[in-house]
């Protein structure tokens, strides 16, 4: 795949978005529905008010009302923690149930990006096992990484061609058999997270001089990952390895 291939496909991309964001107007504010779903397989919507001279940007408090109504609350010091950490790395913030944060008009595209991957990741970041315990599949891909003494950094940030700024749950570093890569860990592989994924690592690509590569560790445990989803992520050169077989691909994470 070549240059003029990726901004094909970035383009696409944009188009595809933009087609499908619709609009409606409420007294004060618009809800913006978006083609991302959550784990429903409804339709995420941010809701945009001006406020003392600036925009806010909110879910109106649906993900973390819909989190707790399957019973996942945020009670203890260690879940408090963590959704913090998630919704820090993307800039937005909790303000009751809400996960907003505060855009001018320049800077509305990148918050309106921030906003929506922190909901997704927030929608895939919790499992729930059978016997009801929370289990945070990112913290145990991480145990993995440094139990096998794999280097990699956390919330690993690269810009895109776009302008837009994308995180990932974990940079590698180059090796003398593999370039720099990223790797994103994903609780659930859909359709949505497929191509955002696939998005993020394309824009992320068209902005380097060197190669970059891309990984997405899956847990297949949970659930067993749909294989026309796997071969979306090979069609744009994201390498899915499977959680059930993370001890045979460790070599592939340390870059051999």
């Amino acid at each position: 795949m070549n240059k003029s291939d990726c901004q094909r496909l970035i383009d696409e991309y944009l188009h595809w978005l933009k087609q499908e964001l619709t609009l409606t107007e409420h007294e004060g504010s618009c809800q913006i529905s978006t083609p991302f779903l959550d784990r429903h397989n409804d339709a995420i919507d941010i809701f945009v008010e001006k406020k003392n001279g600036a925009l806010r940007l909110t879910d109106d408090g649906y993900t973390i009302r819909d989190l707790r109504a399957s019973d996942m609350e945020f009670t203890t010091a260690k879940r408090k923690a963590h959704l913090a950490a998630a919704l820090n790395g993307f800039g937005v913030r909790i303000d009751g149930d809400e996960i907003c944060v505060d855009s001018s008009s320049e800077d509305f595209p990148q918050k309106k990006h921030n906003l929506l991957q922190a909901i997704l990741t927030v929608n895939d970041m919790f499992v729930m096992a059978e016997e009801h315990v929370l289990s945070l599949f990112k913290e145990d891909v991480a145990l993995f990484l440094e139990s096998h003494h794999i280097p990699a950094f956390s919330d690993f940030k690269l810009s895109g061609k776009s302008g837009f700024d994308h995180k990932f749950d974990f940079g590698l570093p180059k090796t003398s058999q593999k370039p720099q890569r990223v790797l994103q860990t994903i609780t659930n592989l859909t359709k949505d997270n497929a191509t955002s994924l696939a998005f993020m690592v394309g824009d992320a690509r068209l902005n380097r001089v060197d190669r970059l590569g891309a990984l997405a560790m899956i847990n297949d445990v949970a659930r067993v990952p749909n294989e026309e989803h796997l071969a979306a992520l090979r069609a744009y050169e994201v390498e899915p390895l499977l959680w059930s077989r993370r001890e045979e691909v460790a070599p592939i994470l340390n870059g051999a």
